[in-house]
């Protein structure tokens, strides 16, 4: 207790470095998630990526991260053992986020695509089984989040399947795929505009002060995304109202990818902003239990308010991990595990946006990485087997295994190094 009084602000300062630390390996490694599919399939250079990525994850973030950030502090370790050593939590919190970021930073520059998810909560495991013990980890909650890991690549491969193939049947497999692509994306831009307007009214809005109602969220979101959807339709009649050539030629799917390209850009926005909703509570999560237990000199609160600066904090150090490491990660994803058009990314983004929305909408923490990579498998098997590199995809389920035990292993070392340097309070 007498730690907490005496170095509660150097406390806190660190564990506001270390959060932004993790955040920033957050930008690095899960860039690819929202960006890759959209540079892979050359819908977006890579500078254009990286500039729409830090608007939306940034908006992402900040808007609609409060809602994951729940889970991550409170859900994973039964923090009332540590009640008569809060600094042991302290030291835990901050433990885990330099282990993580410590992580995802090597991960980042080696190129490897891994889980910010299992890298902070296997790190939180690791300094909770050290310090407390095995009881102080709530496994069925860990069950619960290990079963999200595999069930959702399966749901957004499903999704990815399905859209790849809607596609297919309505436009490309046709006799005039250009003048279908005119009729039938429109529709798609008005789902993926609805997936976005929901979770930015339901569950974003609320952190600014505008409360809706269930109903008139609805109201709300279909209007944006029947506006969006005239718009786009305007829009692609405009630009291809002197195509003469509607066959199923080379010009005609050229046009046709031309089409879902534009429509790439949306859904690179919308997996931006999906993504800075779901991993910003990753870094903020332990920074908001430290700041929290230090404030109140100890006491561990069952339900705290996030501190206004620490979801600012985490979306500036995820744009800044993007700017500077994001490419490498990015260029692993966009190409390595299967060869990508704008038709084929759009299925894959869109399915992995709606799967992540979705999942930060219930509070429960997933890995956009395993997400995405479902989603592309299922685009993938859409188009058989063979038109999948297995090579890549088995040393990105490697590099998953090891995430893990390293966030673990880390946040042990890091955790005995916190108890050096502060000391170790007496039991009440």
């Amino acid at each position: 207790m007498d730690i907490l009084a005496n170095y509660g602000t150097t406390l806190i300062l660190v564990a506001a470095f270390f959060g932004f630390l993790m955040a920033i390996g957050i930008g690095a490694n899960d860039v690819a998630n929202a960006m890759g599919t959209s540079v892979g399939s050359k819908a977006l250079t890579v500078k254009q990526a990286i500039i729409i990525a830090m608007i939306f994850e940034f908006a992402g973030a900040y808007l609609a991260g409060g809602e994951v950030t729940d889970t991550i502090r409170k859900g994973v370790i039964d923090t009332s053992l540590f009640a008569h050593q809060p600094e042991v939590l302290v030291y835990g919190m901050m433990s885990a986020l330099l282990a993580a970021g410590t992580w995802l930073l090597l991960a980042s520059y080696m190129g490897w695509p891994v889980s910010t998810t299992h890298s902070i909560i296997g790190a939180i495991i690791g300094f909770a089984c050290v310090a407390v013990g095995t009881e102080a980890v709530d496994w069925a909650s860990v069950q619960g989040i290990v079963g999200s890991w595999l069930i959702t690549p399966l749901i957004s491969g499903i999704f990815a399947y399905m859209i790849f193939i809607s596609a297919q049947r309505l436009i490309f497999d046709t006799d005039k795929p250009l003048m279908n692509a005119k009729r039938f994306v429109p529709v798609y831009m008005f789902i993926t505009t609805m997936v976005i307007a929901l979770v930015t009214i339901k569950k974003g809005l609320k952190h600014v002060g505008l409360h809706l109602s269930n109903g008139e969220a609805w109201v709300a979101s279909v209007a944006f995304s029947a506006l969006v959807m005239v718009g786009g339709y305007v829009y692609i009649s405009r630009k291809f109202a002197n195509t003469v050539n509607d066959e199923k030629d080379s010009r005609g799917f050229t046009g046709v990818e031309s089409i879902f390209s534009t429509l790439m850009v949306i859904t690179a926005c919308a997996m931006a902003f999906a993504h800075g909703s779901n991993d910003v509570a990753n870094a903020i999560g332990p920074l908001s239990a430290v700041v929290s237990t230090v404030e109140n000199l100890g006491e561990i609160a069952s339900k705290t308010s996030i501190a206004w600066w620490i979801l600012p904090l985490g979306g500036i150090g995820i744009v800044v991990g993007l700017a500077t490491l994001g490419h490498k990660v990015m260029a692993t994803v966009g190409t390595g595990i299967t060869e990508l058009t704008p038709s084929r990314g759009f299925a894959a983004q869109l399915a992995t946006a709606s799967t992540v929305v979705l999942a930060s909408g219930t509070g429960l923490p997933i890995s956009t990485t395993q997400t995405l990579v479902g989603a592309v498998l299922g685009v993938g098997f859409a188009r058989g087997i063979g038109a999948l590199n297995l090579g890549v995809v088995r040393n990105i389920v490697a590099s998953w295994v090891v995430t893990l035990p390293a966030g673990a292993l880390l946040a042990v070392i890091f955790y005995y190094m916190m108890q050096a340097i502060f000391g170790v309070g007496v039991s009440a």
